[in-house]
């Protein structure tokens, strides 16, 4: 199974981002950068829009993670609700 990821500048506005991410996706690996963090996963990686509004506390656009958004890896799958990166088998 291949490696997707996604890597996100580091700043106030990210760190209940990543929070979200890794606890939508549990197996996932973080690489902390002094400027970006990295999260690996095998095979696919889910950022959850309800999972973020509940940790920064207001509604949020998926949209709004492109501002922060460094890099992916894999194919994208967006709808309101969530962000789905995977690979096909």
């Amino acid at each position: 199974m291949s490696t997707v990821f996604i890597a996100l500048q580091t700043n106030e506005e990210t760190r209940p981002i990543v929070e979200a991410i890794i606890q939508d996706n549990p197996d996932c690996t973080v690489n902390e950068q002094p400027a970006m963090v990295k999260i690996d996963a095998q095979g696919k990686l889910v950022v959850r829009r309800e999972t973020i509004e509940e940790l920064i506390g207001r509604s949020y656009d998926l949209q709004e993670l492109q501002v922060n958004l460094i890099t992916i890896s894999g194919n994208l799958d967006q709808t309101d609700d969530e962000m789905i990166l995977y690979w096909n088998a």
